[in-house]
C-alpha cells in the first residue's frame, strides 16, 4: 500500500524554531482559512508561529487547543486525512517554556479528534547550537543544561539535566522519571527493523526521552516514523534538529536552500537609485548572551543604541494614563531613530538590560509575562513606524521577533528564505509600501534567537546584511 505524502505540522511556541530548514510558510495567524492555505502549500513543512513563550500557562493551553480545533477543521475541508499528518510542537533546546504542558494539550484535543496518541517524544537536540542528548541528560557546548544560565530562568528554571527528572519536575509529579523510556543512540545506530519493531510496541501515550548527538541519529528516527504511517500515532516535542531529521528522511528530503547567506544578503531593500536602505538592529531578549552581544555590537563606531527604558515603561503602564504617555515615549524614541538612520549609521533599539522583579509564585510570574508582551508590543510599534525608511531588519529575542510580525506588522504569515547564519533564519514579510523604495521586494527580516550564538554573532549577522560580508 503506498503511503500518503506526510505533511510536518509544526506549533512554534516563539518566531525562531525554522532555524534549520528552508522555503517552506511560516503562519502568523491559525485561522481556518490560513491554515488551508498552508495545507496547500507545496513545502512538507508547516510552521504556526504560536508565540506561546509569551503566555501564562492557561493562555499557553488555550491557544493550542484553538490550533487544533482550527487545523482539524482544515484538514477535513481539505480532504487531508490524519494519518498524513506528523504534529511537532517545537520548543527551546535549552528547555524554557511550557515543555510539558503544550504536549499534554495537544494529545488530549487530538486524541479526541482522531484517536489515541502511542506516544509522546521529547527531543531537544539542536545540533547547530551545540546541544546534544546523552544518556538521557541533555548538554549545552558539554555543560549540563541545568548548570547554565537558562536554567535560572525566572520563568521557566529547572533543576536538573536529566529530561526524564525534567519531566517529572516540570508535570509536577504526573509523569514519574521512572515511566519515562529512553530511546538510546545504540539503536538508532542499530539494524532499521529493530527500531520499527521498538517503536511499533509503544502505546498508552508514554513519554520517550531521546538521545542524538549527530543529524544521522534524529534521520533515522524519521525514517522508522514513515514506515509507521498510519499504523502509529505519534506526538512530538522539540527542538528545531528533528524537523531535519524527519524532513530529510522521506523521498524528498530539503536539500541546501536555494539562496546562500550573500544571496540572502541580496535581499535588502533599495531605493528608487538602487542604493541599500538602512537597516535596523532591534534587541529584546535579556539573557546574559544577549547582553555580550549589544556590547560587542556596540563597539563598532557605525552602530549606535537607543535604549528604551524598561523601568519607564513600568511606571507609565503603572499610572492611569498610559494611552497618552506610552505614544509620546514612543515619538521621542522614533525620533532618536530616525537622527540615527539619517546620519548614516545603523540604530541598534534594546530595552535596559536587566529584569524588573514582580516578586515571587506563580502570581508574580504572569505579571512579568503580561509586562514582557506589553514592552514588546511597544517595540513592535516602534520599527513598525519606521518600515518605510528601512532596508532589513535583524530581530534578537524570540517574543520580540513574534510580536514585532504579528502585531508590528499585522501579518498572517512569512516565507521562510534560509539561514544567514547558523540557526539565524531570513523571513520576507510583505510590509510598509511606499513610493520612495522599492517595493517589489519584501522586507528582509533576520529571526534571532535570544540564546543563540557566541559574543560576536550579533555583530556578524549585522555585517552581512550591512556589507554583505
Amino acid at each position: 500500500m503506498s503511503r500518503l505524502p506526510l505533511k510536518i505540522v509544526v506549533i512554534d511556541d516563539d518566531p525562531t524554531g525554522s532555524q534549520t530548514v528552508h522555503s517552506c510558510p511560516l503562519l502568523l495567524a491559525w485561522d481556518v482559512a490560513c491554515l488551508r492555505r498552508g495545507l496547500r502549500h507545496p513545502s512538507q513543512l508547516l510552521f504556526v508561529l504560536a508565540n506561546t513563550r509569551a503566555l501564562t500557562p492557561g493562555e499557553a493551553a488555550r491557544r493550542n487547543r484553538e490550533i487544533v480545533n482550527a487545523l482539524a477543521e482544515a484538514l477535513t475541508l481539505e480532504d487531508i486525512p490524519e494519518s498524513s499528518i506528523l504534529l511537532v510542537s517545537r520548543g527551546d533546546s535549552t528547555l524554557r517554556g511550557h515543555g510539558v504542558l503544550e504536549p499534554e494539550v495537544l494529545a488530549k484535543e487530538w486524541s479526541l479528534r482522531f484517536g489515541a496518541i502511542d506516544a509522546t517524544f521529547h527531543i531537544p537536540a539542536f545540533f547547530e547550537g551545540g546541544r546534544v542528548t546523552r544518556d538521557g541528560i541533555h548538554f549545552l557546548q558539554d555543560q549540563p543544561v541545568h548548570t547554565t544560565v537558562f536554567a535560572r530562568d525566572q520563568l521557566f528554571g529547572f533543576s536538573t539535566s536529566d529530561l526524564a527528572a525534567w519531566l517529572e519536575e516540570k508535570s509536577g509529579g504526573s509523569i514519574s522519571a521512572t515511566s519515562v523510556l529512553r530511546l538510546k543512540i545504540e539503536q538508532l545506530e542499530g539494524e532499521e527493523p529493530e527500531l520499527v519493531r521498538w517503536l511499533e510496541a509503544l502505546g498508552g501515550n508514554r513519554s520517550v526521552v531521546v538521545d542524538a548527538s549527530r543529524p544521522e541519529h534524529l534521520q533515522s528516527l524519521g525514517v522508522a516514523i514513515r514506515q509507521l504511517q498510519g499504523r502509529k500515532r505519534f506526538l512530538f516535542r522539540s527542538a528545531a534538529s528533528l524537523l531535519n531529521g524527519l524532513a530529510d528522511s522521506g523521498s524528498e528530503p530539503l536539500g541546501p536552500q536555494p539562496r546562500d547567506a550573500k544571496a540572502l544578503t541580496g535581499l535588502r531593500r533599495r531605493d528608487c537609485s538602487g542604493d541599500g536602505l538602512p537597516g535596523l538592529v532591534v534587541v529584546g531578549s535579556h539573557v546574559r548572551l544577549a547582553d555580550q552581544q549589544i556590547e560587542h555590537l556596540l563597539l563598532d563606531s557605525r552602530c549606535i543604541g537607543v535604549e528604551l527604558p524598561v523601568a519607564r515603561v513600568a511606571r507609565i503602564l503603572e499610572g492611569g494614563t498610559p494611552d497618552l504617555l506610552l505614544p509620546d515615549l514612543e515619538k521621542e524614541l522614533q525620533g532618536f531613530i530616525e537622527a540615527v538612520l539619517r546620519s548614516g549609521h545603523t540604530p541598534v533599539l534594546f530595552t535596559s538590560r536587566g529584569e524588573l522583579h514582580f516578586g515571587s509564585g506563580e502570581a508574580a510570574a504572569e505579571l512579568r509575562l503580561i509586562f514582557g508582551m506589553q514592552l514588546a508590543r511597544v517595540m513592535a510599534r516602534l520599527v513598525a513606524s519606521l518600515v518605510p525608511q528601512l532596508g532589513y531588519v535583524i530581530s534578537k529575542g524570540g517574543i520580540t521577533t513574534g510580536t514585532l510580525l504579528r502585531d508590528g506588522f499585522d501579518l498572517s504569515s512569512v516565507d521562510l528564505e534560509g539561514q544567514l547564519l547558523p540557526g539565524l533564519s531570513l523571513v520576507l514579510a510583505m510590509v510598509g509600501a511606499d513610493h520612495s523604495a522599492d517595493f517589489s521586494a519584501a522586507l528582509p527580516v533576520v529571526t534571532f534567537p535570544g540564546n543563540l550564538g557566541d559574543p560576536e554573532t550579533l555583530r556578524q549577522a549585522w555585517l552581512l546584511m550591512e556589507y554583505g560580508a
